[in-house]
C-alpha cells in the first residue's frame, strides 16, 4: 500500500509538471537550402567575407554564425580558432558561455509557472522571498568604508519589475554606478558566475538586504533580477533550478548541449574566452572576482538565472524557433501562443524613450521606429546578447533567426554584430 501511494504521488507530480503535447506539430530545426526558404546563397556568402575579414584583421579570434528561416538552417559555419593555445579550429557544434542569453531562458521558466496559476506578475517578491520586504533606496555612500544611508522605497518589488529590469536592483561588477560596485563587493554578492561552493538562495538572501538604485518601476536598471527569479523558480516549483530547466525546457526541446556546468564528455567542445595582449590573442585570465572556466571547474553549485548557461548555436536557435512557433516545437507545447503574445508586448512603457525598441518579458523587441531605422529586422524582432560577445535575433514576420557566437572580453573594434544582422536581412530573396 505504501509503495502504491508513492507511485501515485510520483505520477501526480510528473503529470502536473511535464510539458504538454500540442495539437500543433512544428518540425525540429533541420538543414535546408537557402533557395527553398527564399534566401540567396550568393548573398549569404557575404557573411563568409565579413567573418573572414574580422579574423584576418584580428578583431575577433573566431566565430560561429547561424541563419535559419521557416524552421530550416540555411547557413551554419565556423571561422577561426576555438583556443589560442592549441590553435584548434572552431567547429559549428562548439559550446559557448552564453551569459545574459540565459535571461530569456529563465524568463521562459518563470512564465511557464505563471501559466500554471502559481502567481501573478504584480505579486511582491517578498511574498515568496521574505527578505525582500521593506526595500530601501540608496541615499548616500560613505566612500571610506562603503557604508551607506537609505530611504524607504515607495513600493514593493514585484515579479514584473524583476523580469523587466525595473526593480532598482543593481549588477555589481558591471553596474554603471560605482557606488553599487563597492556595496555589492563588500557584501560578497556573486554577480554572474563562480567556481566557489555557493548556492543561489544564499546569494539572493544577501542581495535582498542591499539598497536599490531607485524606486521599483521608475527606471530601467540592468540587474540581477533574473538571478532572483532563478531562486524564485526553485521556491515555486519545489525543484532545483537546473533540474527545472533540464526537465521542463532542455529535454523537451532536445537542447542537450545547454548546461550550467558541462558534463565531462563535452568539456573539449568549450571555447576559450580570449582577449588581446600586445596584439596577440591570449586566454582571458582568471580574476579575483571570476574564473571564466566556471562551466568545467570548481564546485559547480551556483545556478545563475541571469548569466550562468553555456550552449551551442543550434541549441539556442532551437529555443528561438520555439518562440517563432508561438511556444511550440516538435509537438511539445512550452508556452501558449497567448502567453508569447503577452511576453512580446511593451512592459516598460516609455522608460526607454524613443529608442526604437522596448523590453517585453524576455527580450528587447523592435518597434516601428526601430524597423524604419533599417538593418535590425521587422517590427516585433526580438533580441539580446551575452557578456562574452554573443548575439542573436529572431524576426517573427520574416521567420528568420540569426545567431553569432564569439568568446571574447576587453577587445576593441568588433563590428560583426551589427554587420551580421544587416547581411542576413539583405539575403532575403523572395
Amino acid at each position: 500500500m505504501k509503495n502504491l501511494t508513492l507511485l501515485l504521488l510520483c505520477f501526480f507530480i510528473l503529470s502536473t509538471t511535464a510539458q504538454t503535447k500540442s495539437i500543433k506539430n512544428s518540425p525540429k530545426l533541420k538543414d535546408g537550402s537557402a533557395a527553398s526558404v527564399g534566401m540567396s546563397d550568393e548573398r549569404l556568402a557575404l557573411i563568409d567575407a565579413m567573418c573572414e575579414e574580422a579574423i584576418t584583421k584580428s578583431e575577433i579570434p573566431g566565430v560561429v554564425a547561424l541563419v535559419a528561416r521557416n524552421g530550416m538552417i540555411v547557413y551554419h559555419k565556423a571561422f577561426g580558432m576555438a583556443d589560442n593555445k592549441s590553435k584548434r579550429d572552431l567547429k559549428t557544434d562548439d559550446i559557448f558561455r552564453i551569459a545574459s542569453q540565459t535571461k530569456a531562458i529563465t524568463s521562459t521558466a518563470v512564465m511557464m509557472l505563471w501559466e500554471e496559476g502559481k502567481f501573478q506578475m504584480d505579486d511582491p517578491i517578498s511574498k515568496y522571498i521574505p527578505e525582500f520586504a521593506n526595500a530601501q533606496v540608496l541615499d548616500s555612500l560613505i566612500e571610506k568604508d562603503s557604508t551607506y544611508t537609505t530611504i524607504p522605497s515607495n513600493k514593493e518589488i514585484t515579479i514584473r519589475h524583476l523580469i523587466t529590469h525595473t526593480s532598482g536592483i543593481g549588477y555589481g561588477f558591471i553596474d554603471g554606478d560605482e557606488r553599487f560596485k563597492k556595496i555589492y563587493q563588500k557584501a560578497g554578492i556573486i554577480d554572474a558566475f563562480t567556481t566557489e561552493p555557493i548556492l543561489i538562495k544564499d546569494n539572493i538572501k544577501k542581495l535582498a538586504k542591499l539598497p536599490l538604485h531607485h524606486n521599483p518601476g521608475e527606471k530601467f536598471t540592468y540587474s540581477e533580477g533574473l538571478d532572483v527569479l532563478g531562486y524564485f523558480i526553485e521556491i515555486i516549483s519545489g525543484m532545483p533550478f537546473d533540474e527545472f530547466l533540464r526537465t521542463r525546457i532542455f529535454d523537451p526541446l532536445d537542447m542537450d548541449d545547454t548546461w550550467f556546468y558541462l558534463p565531462k564528455s563535452k568539456h573539449k567542445r568549450l571555447v576559450s574566452v580570449q582577449t588581446k595582449k600586445d596584439g596577440k590573442w591570449i586566454k582571458y585570465p582568471e580574476t579575483a572576482r571570476n574564473n571564466p572556466d566556471y562551466p568545467i571547474e570548481g564546485s559547480q553549485t551556483f545556478f545563475s538565472g541571469g548569466a550562468g548557461l553555456s550552449s551551442t548555436s543550434k541549441d539556442y536557435a532551437t529555443f528561438l524557433q520555439m518562440y517563432l512557433n508561438n511556444g511550440e516545437l516538435n509537438g511539445v507545447r512550452i508556452l501558449s501562443r497567448t502567453t508569447v503574445q503577452f511576453m512580446m508586448a511593451n512592459q516598460i512603457g516609455d522608460i526607454w524613450g524613443d529608442s526604437g525598441s522596448y523590453h517585453g518579458l524576455a527580450f528587447a523587441v523592435l518597434d516601428q521606429k526601430g524597423q524604419d531605422k533599417g538593418g535590425k529586422g521587422s517590427t516585433g524582432t526580438f533580441t539580446w546578447g551575452g557578456y562574452f560577445n554573443t548575439q542573436y535575433f529572431a524576426d517573427p514576420k520574416e521567420k528568420i533567426i540569426g545567431i553569432l557566437m564569439k568568446q571574447t572580453q576587453e577587445i576593441d573594434a568588433d563590428n560583426t554584430g551589427w554587420k551580421f544582422q544587416q547581411l542576413v536581412g539583405q539575403a532575403v530573396d523572395d
